[in-house]
């Protein structure tokens, strides 16, 4: 069998230290940190300059298309803690007919759908538990709206690191029985994400697990932040001019956006960037509102409700970071209604043939609203995150009954 060079090549790493993203302050590296002594969430810091000389384009063009071609711009220091289930690259799906119905004339969708366990959530969580691993972290807990706790398992048992997982009740029943199938202790809680993330932190001080809450370790981010570095390689090292992307805890969005200045370090890209959009649902809408007010904060969203239950998070720890590259892009935050989310799944999967996941319709929602309303120009480049494929969520059934042994009209079916 042909083996991954990603996975098998030695791993040069250029990690110098982490910082605290509030106030700079320097953590010493190959340490298992959660927050940052002041409660804030810390992000990895690598030699640039370094791995700039070490990574070029035609060695990376040579490299399999997979999340660990990147392997210089990564934590992992030893081949051996890399827990991968497959972590392919993501295709651009263009989706020219929504696109022409909504007045986009390139209008695409980044399919993160393809990953393992079908969601986005794969880039973080393998990045996390190879470090976990690396650490030497045995026992480990999260609260999860759904996608994220069903990466944890996977990797989790890969990783033989035992796994507690706390979702609320009312969490996508496919997700539930997935995170159990995978070998995690999954628990149903009477609450949202934030409060079953209460239930986490308490437990970690009480030294029963590591919490792997999301920013409350910092190398998800170093996972997520691929989405980025692969779809400026993906457009030939061009940015597109809008991302429209799901937030919730805004791991993805952040890691990006540090994704795009590491590029520019190394030469890739130049200055430009791309306008991020921050998409929340009307029900649950906290960073919207601060983006609104202008503030850096956003306080709880009190009765958060969505059947887009992936960015249902009523409080984000990482709120101002998110805000931060919303406004130093020169994107803003936008909410969009449950009924403007299922109208734009089902145009998406009708006219294009691709099934969204309802946080990734709320993409294509808000890019329609953003248009309507002169935020985005027809000209601009757009691209979407759909965060998820949409077979792991509840579909109408539509289908229609024929009786086979009874006159069958051919024509009118």
């Amino acid at each position: 069998m042909k083996t991954n060079d990603n996975l098998t090549a030695e791993r040069p790493t250029f990690v110098t230290h982490l910082e605290c993203s509030m106030t700079g302050e320097r953590y010493e590296a190959d340490r298992l940190h959660n927050l940052s002594a002041g409660g804030w969430p810390l992000l990895v810091r690598y030699d640039l300059v370094a791995a700039g000389a070490a990574l070029t384009r035609e060695a990376l063009a040579a490299r399999p298309m997979d999340l660990w071609r990147w392997r210089e711009l990564l934590p992992v220091r030893r081949t051996e803690n890399v827990v991968s289930l497959g972590e392919t690259a993501t295709p651009i799906v263009p989706l020219p007919a929504t696109g022409a119905r909504i007045g986009i004339g390139d209008l695409s969708v980044k399919d993160e759908g393809r990953l393992p366990t079908g969601s986005f959530k794969a880039r973080g969580l393998v990045m996390a538990l190879s470090m976990a691993k690396e650490l030497g972290t045995t026992k480990i807990a999260m609260p999860t709206n759904g996608n994220a706790g069903a990466a944890l398992a996977a990797y989790a048992s890969r990783a033989g690191i035992e796994t507690v997982v706390l979702c609320p009740a009312d969490t996508p029943e496919v997700n539930v029985r997935e995170i159990a199938a995978q070998g995690a202790r999954v628990y149903r809680v009477n609450g949202l994400i934030d409060q079953c993330g209460a239930i986490v932190a308490e437990g970690a001080k009480k030294g029963e697990w590591f919490d792997f809450s999301t920013l409350k370790e910092p190398y998800r981010i170093e996972g997520k932040k691929t989405m980025g570095l692969e779809l400026i390689e993906q457009l030939g090292w061009d940015v597109p001019d809008v991302i429209f992307y799901p937030t919730g805890g805004g791991t993805g969005l952040i890691g990006m956006w540090k994704a795009f200045d590491e590029l520019e370090a190394l030469g890739f890209i130049g200055t430009k960037r791309p306008r991020m959009v921050a998409v929340q649902a009307e029900g649950c809408a906290p960073i919207v509102r601060a983006f609104e007010a202008g503030e850096d904060h956003a306080p709880r969203w009190e009765d958060a409700h969505t059947i887009a239950s992936g960015i249902r998070v009523p409080k984000a720890i990482g709120d101002f970071l998110i805000l931060r590259a919303v406004r130093d892009s020169g994107g803003f935050a936008i909410a969009v209604s449950d009924a403007e989310i299922a109208a734009a799944l089902d145009e998406s999967a009708t006219a294009d043939g691709l099934l969204l996941c309802p946080e990734g319709a709320a993409t294509l929602a808000a890019a329609k609203k953003a248009r309507a309303e002169g935020r985005i120009d027809a000209n601009d480049k757009v691209v979407l995150f759909n965060c998820a494929t949409g077979l792991k969520y509840p579909l109408p059934d539509l289908s229609r009954t024929l009786d086979r042994t009874g006159p069958i009209d051919h024509a009118l079916l």
